[in-house]
């Protein structure tokens, strides 16, 4: 069956670099320099989507005010902090015990909403799958 396939595949090889090469009875290209043809494929193609438009309001900078991460063999850990509010930290650790076998992440983030509600998110991911705690919390942007 190998054998088969593979002489299929040799003979579908030979029969499209036959149909590639040039043979005596197609006509020579003109001297003349002529534009190449736009491909076939880009003028079917669709437009590109427009660009979204500029937020109305003012930009601000937002800066990276803390940042740390350590990767070891068995664990790893991270943390970031920005001139927004935004924050995350995690941990991940292998546990090879009977209770926890498989990889432990540990977490949290936190963000102001559009609406300038605070958003804290505390979770754990493990054997039993992503868990989160969300709270929110009214408050001033």
């Amino acid at each position: 069956m190998m054998k088969i396939t593979l002489f299929a595949l040799a003979a579908l090889a030979v029969a499209c670099a036959q149909d590639a090469t040039p043979t005596d009875a197609e006509p020579e290209a003109s001297a003349a320099p002529t534009a190449p043809a736009a491909p076939a494929a880009a003028a079917a193609a669709p437009a590109a989507p427009a660009a979204p438009a500029a937020p109305a309001g003012p930009q601000s900078v937002v800066t990276i005010l803390k940042q740390a991460q350590d990767v070891e063999l068995d664990k790893y850990s991270f943390e970031f902090e920005t001139s927004d509010g935004t924050s995350r930290q995690e941990t991940g650790e292998y546990k090879n015990d009977t209770e926890q076998q498989g990889l432990v992440i540990k977490g949290s983030y936190k963000y102001v909403a559009p609406d300038g509600s605070k958003i804290s998110v505390t979770y754990i991911a493990d054997k039993d799958g992503y868990q989160p705690t969300e709270e929110k919390a009214e408050g001033d942007a």
